[in-house]
Formats: structure tokens, C-alpha cells, sequence
């Protein structure tokens, strides 16, 4: 499997898991998740049916930037969930769980040559910087972050096959636009 299949695979995989996992805190729950269940299929459908041209694989400074970003990602949620529960404000995880996730992307976009990655993770850390700024004045403001963020990673997910197809159609994740 090519890294643009893969990569669309796990973003989808992330993102269900962002909805599934963080819609209970919002009303209308259930829609939420039927939405993500939706999106994550329609993401699978892409991968398995659209012609995509491979992005070359990374050389080997970029596989170790991408397994050191990983890492660091790790090391931050577990750190800033611990010191989020240790001050009395475990209900601001998920949205530091966000910030972390996209901030493990900017390297990516470097470590791939994919500009996609860039965006995406100033998008999901913007999103997980507006749950934690808002949940003093809406309590559901970090799950609402992490569902935002789910259907994010669900968007990148199609957007980095439809942009790949073989049809000589460029996007954003070709670098081209």
C-alpha cells in the first residue's frame, strides 16, 4: 500500500476515533457519530476505489524526523494530560490532545514533501488552541474541539486521494497548488 493510501487510512482511523470517542459530551451525540461513521466511509471507499499516483517514499532523514515527531507527540499528550489532571482541569485533555496531534504534523510536510501536512496541523492546532481558550465559557468547548478535529482528519484523508489521482488532477497534497 502506497504512503498516500496509508496516510489517508490512518487520518481516517484518528479522525473516527476523535468522533466517536469525544461526541458524548455534545447534545446530539448520536448525529455526530453517524456523521463520522459516514465520513470514515467515504474515506475507505476513496482509498479502495480511486487511482492514485504514489508520492515518493521518504529518504531516511525524513523517516527518522517523522519517528521523532511521533514520539514527541506521545511524550506531549501523556505530559500535558498528566499535568492537566494533576491542576484539576482533566476536561481540557482532549483539546490538548488536538494541539499535540497537529503540532506532530508539521514536520510531516517536510519529512514527506507534502505541503498538505502544513495545514492540516495548523488547522487541528488552532482548533485544539480554541477548545482550551473557549472551555472557561462553554464547558464543551475541548470535546467539541476534539469532534472538530476528528471530521478535520477525516476531510485531510479525502482530500490527500482526491488531490493523488491518476487522472493528472495536482492538489494540495502534490505540492502543485
Amino acid at each position: 500500500m502506497d504512503g498516500r493510501r496509508l496516510g489517508s487510512l490512518v487520518g481516517a482511523v484518528g479522525g473516527l476515533a476523535f468522533v466517536l470517542l469525544s461526541a458524548g459530551e455534545l447534545p446530539a451525540a448520536w448525529l455526530w457519530r453517524v456523521l463520522g461513521v459516514v465520513a470514515a466511509l467515504a474515506v475507505v471507499a476513496c482509498v479502495a476505489l480511486l487511482p492514485s499516483d504514489p508520492p515518493p517514499p521518504p529518504d531516511r532523514r525524513g523517516v527518522r524526523l517523522y519517528g521523532w515527531s511521533v514520539v514527541l507527540m506521545v511524550l506531549a499528550i501523556f505530559a500535558g494530560a498528566r499535568v492537566l489532571d494533576a491542576s484539576g482541569h482533566a476536561g481540557l485533555v482532549r483539546a490538548w490532545v488536538v494541539v499535540a496531534v497537529g503540532l506532530h504534523f508539521l514536520p510531516f510536510a517536510r519529512a514527506f514533501s507534502q505541503p498538505l501536512f502544513t495545514r492540516l496541523g495548523v488547522v487541528l492546532a488552532v482548533v485544539g488552541v480554541l477548545g482550551l481558550a473557549l472551555s472557561p465559557a462553554y464547558d464543551d468547548a475541548p470535546g467539541a474541539a476534539a469532534v472538530a478535529a476528528g471530521f478535520v482528519l477525516l476531510a485531510a484523508g479525502a482530500a490527500g486521494m482526491l488531490a493523488g489521482r491518476s487522472s493528472g488532477a495536482a492538489g494540495p497534497v502534490s505540492g502543485s497548488r
